[in-house]
């Protein structure tokens, strides 16, 4: 990755780097695409700072109104801008099915999201599907006047209290989640240094917290690539094309293979139905 500033803005250079297949995704769920005159325009936030972002041309993206120093010291991070893709594709491309998939969505990049905000939004992803998610999540910031709430204010909401997000039986895990991590029960950070057996463990020690739920926690929220999410679509992967189980080279860093891999079978799918 390569940057020069213009004016106020930050111009990227990123060939590994693909706008709607990154944050469309269904890994973060604070971005909207919008009308712009560019080839094409997000708008979003991260520990609620907001940003937009556009494509300029392949490999070439603005980042609107960002001081150099919020580009280092935040986004750099959050898109994942020390990591080298282009490695990580071709160590994958040695399977066969991994390649294909690289090949089919070679722009996908691991967010490196808030655990804290992470952990609420993929209890509110259980059973669900992403146009909804983001409406929940939506209405959850609007009442904080656009901002994502803090552990200690959520932690004040009662099932009652949050029915203006219409988020139906998560609500009560949405409050057991708030109380656990302002409490100081469950301290996101310390999980997230753990082996990742106990650290799974322990996320599941939060009700609503299962085994899908806790390898996305660990992957989008604690940046622990060797976690790897489990839902239809991979379940289908894992008995199509690894029965006898997914390749060990890739799995220090399955949890991002999983990405090309959900993105490819999906829309393949999708496409042939």
């Amino acid at each position: 990755m390569d940057y020069y500033i213009k004016g106020s803005d930050i111009i990227v250079s990123e060939p590994d780097l693909d706008l709607d297949e990154t944050l469309d995704c269904g890994q973060a769920f604070r971005w909207k695409k919008i009308p712009s005159d560019y080839e094409c325009t997000y708008t979003g936030s991260f520990l609620n700072d907001c940003l937009t972002v556009s494509k300029l041309r392949d490999g070439e993206f603005l980042f609107h109104n960002v001081p150099e120093n919020d580009f280092l010291s935040k986004w750099l991070n959050y898109f994942d801008f020390d990591t080298d893709y282009s490695e990580l594709k071709k160590q994958f491309s040695e399977d066969e099915t991994l390649a294909k998939a690289c090949k089919f969505a070679g722009g996908i990049r691991l967010l490196r999201q808030d655990s804290w905000e992470c952990l609420i939004s993929f209890i509110i992803s259980q059973n669900n599907n992403i146009p909804r998610i983001k409406g929940i999540i939506d209405r959850l910031c609007e009442n904080y006047e656009g901002r994502f709430p803090y552990p200690e204010e959520f932690a004040m909401e009662t099932e009652e209290t949050l029915a203006y997000l219409r988020s139906g039986f998560r609500a009560k895990y949405l409050c057991d989640a708030a109380a656990r991590v302002n409490s100081g029960e469950t301290i996101l950070g310390d999980i997230a240094a753990m082996p990742i057996d106990a650290a799974r463990a322990e996320l599941k020690k939060i009700k609503g917290v299962g085994p899908k739920v806790a390898e996305c926690i660990l992957l989008f929220g604690m940046y622990r690539t060797d976690a790897f999410p489990v839902d239809v679509w991979i379940k289908r992967v894992l008995s199509e094309y690894y029965p006898d189980g997914f390749p060990a080279f890739a799995k220090d860093n399955a949890g991002i293979a999983q990405q090309y891999l959900f993105h490819y079978i999906r829309n393949l799918q999708t496409a042939a139905v």
